[in-house]
């Protein structure tokens, strides 16, 4: 039938032809929207990341969750559920709480003296001297060098027979000291922590180059001297960066594991062979997994660990808001204005 024919008789008949349900062959179909085109490159780039954090992050922590309530040894099958007894087995183990407390006593002293350090470095080396660049490179190369490696080379330097450290005490006409045993192997780590305070040197630089010149000009023509410029000025503004640098600080030292690398005896007999001083909380950890095959207690003493992490970062966090000055404060809500019959 022609398409005259067609047209005659719905005009015959008062009635129009159906459209097609499908678009005629050869028509293109209308390109999807720019939403739908962004919504697909988020999937596309965000599944790998949601991948790895399902399959090393979460899994991990739930399979560690579930075994800290058995008594799962890593070898037998027929681990049976033990409620909370390992975690009561935490709070009434002296070895581990003493290890706690070693670790507590490492970080109160060592992330107040790495990041005053590190302020220190950052005020000498942002001064207009020569060759500061120079200055700056030579005190950040120690932080690029990997831990692992750096804990291997103090141990070289501080060993007993061969290092350098006792070579220098030799030429002094000293009796060399036995560094990697107590009680010596304590200030061995802390010098070793000491080491890659070019970290906090960067991020104090970057925070004292955020402060405007003008405010320690403005503060020399009204008659203050230097040490009131920088506790009155310079330390107001740059408590953001410090206060990031004690929660970064206290997190990495609670969960310090290098003490292994440098601390053990010259003839290794295992984790057991870790000074006492040097016997932290995460040492205890790796004991408990491989030294003693006790997964179960292991797993709950990392729960442990995360929780006190929790816990103390949020006491920093409640206790940061006097004392903490930032150059932005954060946007608040503003309340939406009446109405009355629908006219402000």
């Amino acid at each position: 039938m022609s398409t005259g024919q067609l047209t005659d008789q719905a005009a015959g008949t008062g009635t129009a032809p159906s459209s097609p349900s499908r678009p005629p062959a050869g028509t293109t179909r209308r390109p999807p929207s720019l939403r739908t085109r962004r919504a697909r490159a988020f999937y596309v780039f965000t599944v790998p990341w949601v991948l790895g954090f399902v399959a090393l992050t979460a899994f991990p922590l739930g399979y560690a969750l579930w075994l800290s309530f058995t008594n799962a040894d890593g070898l037998s099958q027929n681990s049976r559920f033990v409620g909370l007894d390992n975690y009561r087995e935490v709070f009434t183990d002296p070895e581990t709480m003493d290890s706690l407390w070693r670790t507590g006593v490492f970080t109160a002293i060592t992330v107040p003296l790495t990041i005053a350090a590190g302020l220190l470095l950052a005020v000498l080396v942002n001064q207009p001297i020569r060759a500061r660049g120079v200055f700056r490179t030579l005190l950040y190369l120690p932080a690029v060098v990997p831990p692992v490696g750096a804990a291997l080379t103090f141990k070289l330097i501080f060993d007993r027979d061969s290092g350098s450290a006792n070579g220098v005490l030799d030429i002094a006409g000293i009796n060399g000291i036995n560094w990697l045993v107590d009680p010596y192997a304590r200030w061995v780590l802390i010098v070793l922590t000491m080491w890659a305070v070019g970290n906090g040197m960067i991020i104090s630089l970057a925070g004292l180059q955020d402060i405007p010149r003008e405010l320690g000009e403005a503060a020399r023509v009204d008659g203050a001297s230097p040490w009131q410029s920088f506790t009155r000025i310079t330390l107001p503004l740059l408590s953001p960066v410090i206060f990031f640098q004690v929660v970064t600080g206290i997190i990495g030292s609670l969960q310090s594991f290098m003490p292994l690398l440098i601390a053990l005896d010259p003839t290794p007999r295992g984790v057991t062979a870790v000074p006492e001083s040097n016997y932290f909380y995460m040492i205890n950890v790796f004991a408990e997994y491989f030294a003693n095959g006790r997964y179960g207690y292991a797993s709950a003493l990392l729960w442990v660990l995360f929780a006190i992490i929790c816990v103390v970062t949020f006491v920093i966090f409640k206790l940061s808001k006097g004392a903490v000055f930032y150059s932005v404060e954060p946007e608040q809500a503003k309340p939406k204005a009446r109405t009355i019959g629908g006219v402000r």
